[in-house]
């Protein structure tokens, strides 16, 4: 008897790139153990994944977070991020890989999604308008 095949053959998933301004919490947890039962549920149906996640490293949080931290910015992420390579190891997540936004591999997919887009013509100067920026905006207190 061979085993079922899927639908799928192939299925590329990814957790969000978590922010390294902090040590991971409960919350980087719940949604890499979320993708991580993904994960593994498509691969018991015999469909080849690839798990994704990673850390976000630039921002003035980030920056910020380091000058409280009395240190650069490089080796606060270097620290930070390896607390949720280890989380992942902790929990035995079965991503396929991890990556950090400050690697060469991701500056060169960035530019080269970048240049696929502008050749296609997807990327212009135009006018945008938005609400207030999630930092300026007045902070109120939940009423009970």
């Amino acid at each position: 008897m061979t085993a079922p095949q899927s639908a799928l053959s192939h299925y590329y998933l990814t957790t969000p790139i978590y922010y390294v301004n902090d040590k991971p919490h409960i919350g980087h947890a719940y949604t890499t153990l979320a993708c991580d039962v993904l994960a593994r549920f498509l691969r018991l149906d015999g469909t080849n994944v690839h798990f994704l996640t990673g850390t976000d490293e630039h921002g003035q949080k980030v920056e910020k977070s380091a000058a409280a931290a009395g240190i650069d910015p490089k080796a606060f992420t270097d620290k930070v991020s390896q607390n949720f390579r280890d989380l992942a190891v902790r929990m035995n997540f079965t991503n396929d890989d991890f990556i950090r936004t400050t690697e060469p591999r991701h500056y060169a997919a960035c530019q080269a999604l970048w240049k696929r887009l502008m050749d296609k013509g997807e990327i212009y100067l135009g006018a945008y308008e938005a609400g207030t920026p999630f930092a300026t905006r007045p902070i109120t207190p939940n009423p009970s």
